[in-house]
């Protein structure tokens, strides 16, 4: 059980739109599925509005014990991505070189739009937070530079050996 515990993890979205519900979010459900075939024990996603009630989300899911929580969207430039100002308060230390490997994947593989994103990672107690794009592909390039290295962050955030 110690060991499930250890792996929860949560999903944020940040979208107006699929909040309110304009259109169904594709994001969470595809960093949902790609946790779960990691092994992370992680609910359905938690879509809130861009903003403030991110900062909450996350806040929450760190309350509730999750190891990692990622978050989908509010990370570019327009007016209501604020998603790294709800996010970098909660950090106690951030963790650059995630966010910049995820930029640079997406570059790095035809995207040259990846280097707008804004995305912060951080550890927020001995939680991982991590900001991903809000666009599919985005998550996707995020997913493909993150999955393989989250056990090894989470067991730092706590101290483990290398």
């Amino acid at each position: 059980m110690a060991a499930e515990l250890s792996l929860r993890a949560a999903v944020v979205v940040a979208s107006n739109r699929a909040s309110a519900g304009v259109y169904e979010d594709t994001t969470g459900p595809l960093i949902v599925a790609a946790l779960r075939a990691d092994g992370w024990l992680v609910d359905d996603a938690a879509v809130v509005p861009d903003g403030e009630a991110v900062g909450t989300a996350i806040s929450a899911a760190i309350a509730g014990g999750a190891r990692a929580v990622l978050t989908s969207g509010g990370t570019g430039l327009t007016p209501t991505d604020r998603t790294p100002e709800a996010t970098r308060p909660l950090l106690d230390r951030e963790v650059p070189g995630i966010a910049e490997a995820i930029r640079a994947y997406g570059v790095a593989h035809g995207v040259p739009t990846a280097a707008l994103s804004r995305g912060l990672a951080g550890v927020a107690g001995t939680t991982l937070v991590v900001n991903l794009p809000g666009s599919v592909g985005g998550v996707k390039d995020g997913l493909a530079v993150l999955v393989p290295l989250l056990r090894h962050a989470v067991e730092q955030s706590v101290g483990s050996d290398h």
